[in-house]
């Protein structure tokens, strides 16, 4: 026996630690490859998932001096048929949007993903584009009305444009419980003027009003039954917006005929572009000179150009048809910055006869530095 034990100590045979060892690394790489597809399964069951966005893209293109299909045949698009028109030649396009998806069938996260990723594309809030409690024939139902509206006011503001004179009555429809209005006005009331101050659009109405501000009664001049009438009411503050508290329609009695027919597309924002349309067939020579201009916007019986949806996806639907030059309403201009195709120039318009100028301008060849533009920064 001794004190001190300098054999080495036993080691293991280095064979059976290399068996070992080789054991544990498919183990663990098998564990790392399930871990893997699992992981892939819960993120490809989850990207299929319906999301609470719905998709919007460049829609259909239709120039308003061309054809658009009417049932089974092509028909002018604008038609005037009991007056003298004009050749017209390029293309004065109308924009819409194609929304993908709706409640309760909304896209997957793959699909809003790639729409992130698409710069033609916008992902959106469901209830932005279908708000609570509205259904989708609901929602087709006012699209339509808008759109009937909206052709009415642009041939309204066309002929005002041409210098046509017809009535142009400002009608009211309802008055909500408890307004301004309440007690003084009643349905079917025409509002001829505001303190003096003849009306004849709806912009022109509610201008009117601001105007006079909450602190005095606003003297209306209206018909009623066919009997003008001058009564009171102090307009009151709502939102931030000084109100009378009614509802109003416009009703024309046009002095020639002029048919818009433009199935399966909803919506004001047309307007503009219509109204483009029937001055241009009803003028000599072809105001656009032969180029593809496109354009949106609402408008009034006054010509005033107002602010659409869907701004971004009409800038590219424009390009997809090649179309150099866009007039966008001033309001959405905010909107424009930084979504402008290359190539593309981008009108700020607040009026028709401005559009007007910049079309006229486009066609002959002239420069156009003058009229101002969205930022494309």
């Amino acid at each position: 026996m001794s004190i001190f034990d300098d054999e080495p100590p036993l080691s293991e045979d280095p064979r059976r630690r290399s068996d070992r060892s080789v054991g544990h690394r498919p183990r663990r790489a098998l564990i790392g490859r399930w871990s893997l597809g699992v992981a892939i399964v819960i993120a490809v069951v989850f990207a299929l998932l319906p999301s609470p966005y719905v998709i919007e893209r460049p829609g259909p293109v239709f120039d308003t001096l061309g054809t658009a299909a009417h049932g089974d045949d092509q028909v002018p698009l604008i038609e005037i048929p009991d007056e003298e028109t004009f050749p017209t030649e390029g293309e004065l396009n109308l924009l819409t949007v194609s929304v993908v998806g709706r409640p309760g069938a909304t896209p997957n996260w793959f699909e809003v993903l790639g729409a992130w990723f698409d710069r033609t594309s916008s992902a959106v809030p469901t209830e932005a584009i279908f708000p609570p409690g509205v259904t989708q024939e609901d929602r087709d139902a006012e699209n339509q009305a808008a759109m009937v509206d909206s052709q009415q006011d642009a041939i309204a503001a066309a002929l005002v444009e041409l210098g046509y004179d017809f009535p142009r009555e400002v009608t009211v429809v309802s008055i909500f419980d408890g307004s301004p209005a309440d007690g003084v006005l009643e349905a079917g009331d025409v509002i001829a003027a505001v303190n003096g101050t003849e009306v004849h659009a709806v912009n022109e109405l509610r201008a009117a009003i601001a105007d006079n501000g909450t602190d005095a009664p606003a003297e209306l001049s209206i018909v009623r039954d066919g009997v003008p009438v001058q009564v009171e009411a102090v307009p009151a503050e709502q939102s931030g917006q000084v109100v009378l508290g009614v509802g109003v329609r416009m009703e024309y009695e046009f002095p020639i005929d002029v048919e818009i027919r433009l199935d399966d597309v909803g919506g004001p924002s047309a307007g503009m572009m219509f109204a483009l349309g029937i001055v241009d067939k009803l003028t000599p020579g072809a105001m656009t000179g032969g180029e593809i201009i496109a354009g949106t916007g609402t408008i009034d019986a006054a010509g005033a150009v107002g602010a659409i949806g869907g701004i971004q996806q009409k800038l590219w639907g424009a390009d997809g048809v090649g179309a150099d030059w866009f007039l966008a309403p001033k309001a959405n201009c905010p909107e424009v910055a930084g979504h402008v195709p290359d190539g593309m120039r981008v009108f700020a318009i607040e009026h028709l006869d401005q559009a007007r100028e910049v079309v006229e301008a486009i066609g002959a060849g002239e420069d156009t530095a003058a009229f101002p533009t969205c930022a494309v920064g």
